[in-house]
């Protein structure tokens, strides 16, 4: 059985930049970004899927920021078994690549950034982590190339490399290889670690952008438009069609607004001037349904609910 400790929750750069992309337009490097973000986190995703399948017991943390030595890390996926703890990195690349000198190089020639030097360091901070919270537990790692479209030449036979047709074999390997049960410690350390991942990622590459700048409007859950009025409770994306409820597409823009814009109090005028396309009667009564009036002289504004009394 497979016991989900830290889910992958939210990437909160994508989403941001997914949003920003359709207020703005982004510049070449910026997009770029996006562009890598959106196909990563969906390899993640998938990969997140397979690990769904193993049988045997085991503890899975997605997505973990880490500090060992002042030293940030990063670990896409993260399996507890009873024996052997998996650090996994996964890429989702398309196309053709090849080594050369222990160095990755698409075809063309241009070099990128070698998934195995990432891992090795990972897997090195990993380690002394461990050693800091008392645990002696062997740790292995593995980079999945997780899409069919991707193919690497010269690719060391013994290599930590993981390719899309050998997955299905891997897991079952590494299913049998893993006892039917964890232990109370493995379980510990597992909280432990979570408790260790770091939210706030200083990694992340947003735009500079202003409230000013900004096209007003609902961005569509997939990112690819404004969202229009197509009945009195719905609203529509033109481009991909996508229909959700006017109440549940303005919280979700809400949501975006305290993203994009942390220190802005959320106030009906607002609200209304960011959406664009929901009545002022509609907007407050969501308001007014979700959140916590403050009542100020010069300004009201709303919190979420059971925060009103910090303020």
């Amino acid at each position: 059985m497979v016991i989900v400790i830290k889910p992958r929750g939210e990437n909160i750069e994508l989403e941001l930049l997914r949003s920003l992309r359709v207020h703005k337009k982004l510049e070449e490097e910026d997009e770029n970004n996006y562009v890598s973000l959106e196909k990563g986190w969906a390899g993640e995703k998938q990969f997140d899927q397979l690990l769904l399948g193993l049988t045997n017991e085991c503890l899975i943390l997605n997505d973990l920021l880490l500090k060992v030595n002042n030293t940030l890390f990063q670990i896409d996926s993260l399996l507890i078994t009873q024996k052997k703890i998996f650090i996994f990195e996964v890429k989702n690349y398309e196309g053709d690549y090849y080594i050369k000198d222990g160095r990755l190089h698409i075809i063309n020639g241009k070099e990128i950034k070698n998934p195995l030097i990432q891992i090795s360091r990972s897997e090195s901070l990993f380690r002394q982590l461990l050693q800091e919270l008392k645990f002696n537990v062997p740790v292995v790692s593995h980079v999945i190339f997780i899409s069919p479209e991707f193919y690497l030449y010269e690719a060391p036979v013994n290599g930590p490399y993981v390719f899309h047709a050998q997955l299905g074999r891997f897991l079952k390997k590494l299913d049998a290889g893993a006892a039917s049960r964890v232990s109370d410690g493995q379980i510990e350390l597992a909280h432990k670690l979570a408790s260790l991942h770091i939210t706030k990622n200083p990694y992340s590459r947003l735009p500079d952008y202003t409230y000013e700048e900004l096209e007003k409007g609902i961005v569509c859950k997939c990112g690819c438009s404004f969202m229009e009025v197509e009945n009195k409770n719905d609203l529509i994306c033109p481009s991909c069609g996508e229909l959700e409820n006017k109440e549940s597409a303005v919280l979700r823009a809400i949501r975006e607004f305290n993203l994009l814009f942390p220190d802005r109090k959320i106030t009906t005028k607002g609200t209304m001037e960011w959406c664009g396309v929901i009545s002022k009667k509609r907007v407050r009564k969501i308001l007014l349904t979700n959140f916590d009036l403050v009542k100020k002289a010069k300004a009201s504004y709303y919190v979420p609910k059971n925060e009103k009394e910090k303020n």
